[in-house]
């Protein structure tokens, strides 16, 4: 499974992540966790993991915030992997202050 998912695995921008976010698709994954290591838990239905990703709040959604942004950042690039109906991204690193 882990050979399939690291197929899908690549840096997208943003504009090729808006339509998942219209639909409520993408979930945002900490920077200490390994994209393959969570597509594999979510793809085997692994409830245990991930529901303890989320209570650690490593698995989120994104912010209306984060969704208001995001499209203002023209060159906004994430590293996702499809594990439909999700595409999980990594959140990128937030912007030097002005």
């Amino acid at each position: 499974m882990r050979e399939q998912l690291a197929k899908t695995l690549g840096e997208v921008f943003w504009t090729d992540l808006r339509a998942h976010a219209a639909r409520d698709g993408i979930i945002l994954v900490a920077a200490d966790l390994d994209l393959l290591d969570v597509g594999e838990a979510v793809a085997a239905n692994d409830a245990a993991k991930v529901q303890a990703w989320i209570a650690a709040g490593k698995l989120t959604k994104p912010t209306a915030e984060d969704l208001a942004r995001w499209p203002l950042q023209l060159d906004l690039r994430f590293l996702s992997l499809v594990v439909a109906p999700f595409v999980l991204v990594r959140r990128p690193a937030s912007p030097p202050p002005s």
